[in-house]
């Protein structure tokens, strides 16, 4: 009698280990987080990394910072040109003084008074020339500066047109134009002096930091490698064969290197087109087999998991 109960625990091990599928059978992965890679824009030193590698930060941390003293320049280039660039605005808008409408009108009165007199000797030299009394060049002469009179003298007359009627609207339009496309510059020109400075763009882990102050980085190179906060997922290679019966939010158990009991785990995303299996997952009879890449995210309480650690996974239905 005593037999029976050890023979009938005995049966109901090895039934509980007949229903776990074997380590052979699960789909292989690793532990992934998502990685962000903040870039610099322009070839600057790097001034001040604040932050060590390995510590958590909150979005918006300063991480990196470079230097700037070159942008400053730019920004205030372009500030000095929206100042001209309104004053000529300005200018425009308020038309000519009292004062230049006035000279313009005395500068017309003084060339249409001589204007008749360089007429009258005009006609006298052409008088004496057709008798013979004078030259040719003489007459030549004359008639240059009459004509370069009445020049001077149309030229006064639309000049004091111009003063008295005002700028045309095209000219303003044209300086409002100017006017706006600087005021871009300058925004651009703030824009890229803010991202020499580098800050966390989400909450995480910082991961790396390639460079060290002093160093001079190459536009878009990566200067901060931030590793995503919370539950990392499973990235696994799910075989061919079993593609067809996956859905998004489908539940999965995760094993884990080192841990015995398994977390639970939904399918957040998977690939739409095979991959060739990576060579962990290799065996002798499934080197010619398909792959597809699939992430299984685990729960919170999953959280304290280093990336990159090994993990293994099968779907739920698998078990029953």
């Amino acid at each position: 009698m005593p037999n029976i109960p050890r023979l009938s625990l005995l049966i109901c091990c090895l039934w509980l280990t007949a229903c776990e599928p074997s380590a052979d059978d699960r789909w292989l992965g690793t532990l992934e987080r998502d990685r962000i890679e903040l870039t610099a824009t322009a070839a600057e030193l790097v001034l001040e990394q604040p932050v060590a590698e390995g510590e958590r930060v909150a979005a918006g941390t300063l991480l990196v910072r470079l230097d700037d003293a070159r942008q400053q320049l730019e920004v205030s280039r372009q500030q000095a040109r929206l100042r001209q660039a309104e004053a000529g605005l300005a200018l425009l808008l308020a038309g000519a003084r009292v004062e230049d409408i006035s000279a313009a009108r005395a500068e017309l009165s003084q060339l249409q008074a001589l204007l008749p007199e360089a007429r009258r000797n005009l006609e006298r030299i052409r008088t004496l020339a057709s008798r013979k009394l004078a030259s040719r060049a003489e007459l030549d002469r004359v008639q240059a500066n009459h004509d370069q009179l009445k020049a001077q003298a149309e030229a006064a007359r639309q000049r004091l047109e111009k003063a008295t009627t005002g700028n045309r609207v095209e000219d303003i339009d044209a300086a409002h134009a100017a006017r706006d496309a600087i005021q871009a510059e300058l925004a651009l020109a703030h824009y890229r002096l803010d991202e020499l400075t580098i800050y966390a763009s989400r909450p995480g882990i910082l991961e790396t930091l390639p460079y060290q102050v002093g160093d001079r980085v190459a536009p878009g190179a990566v200067v901060a490698v931030l590793q995503a906060q919370g539950a990392p997922y499973a990235r696994l290679y799910v075989p061919a064969s079993h593609r067809l019966g996956l859905n998004i939010g489908d539940s999965f158990r995760v094993w884990v290197d080192g841990i015995e009991a398994p977390y639970d785990g939904r399918l957040s995303w998977i690939a739409t087109e095979p991959a060739f299996t990576p060579y962990y997952a290799l065996t002798e009879g499934e080197r010619s087999r398909l792959m597809y890449l699939a992430r299984v995210q685990l729960p919170d309480a999953a959280a304290s998991l280093p990336s990159g650690v090994p993990a293994q996974a099968l779907p739920e239905a698998s078990h029953d």
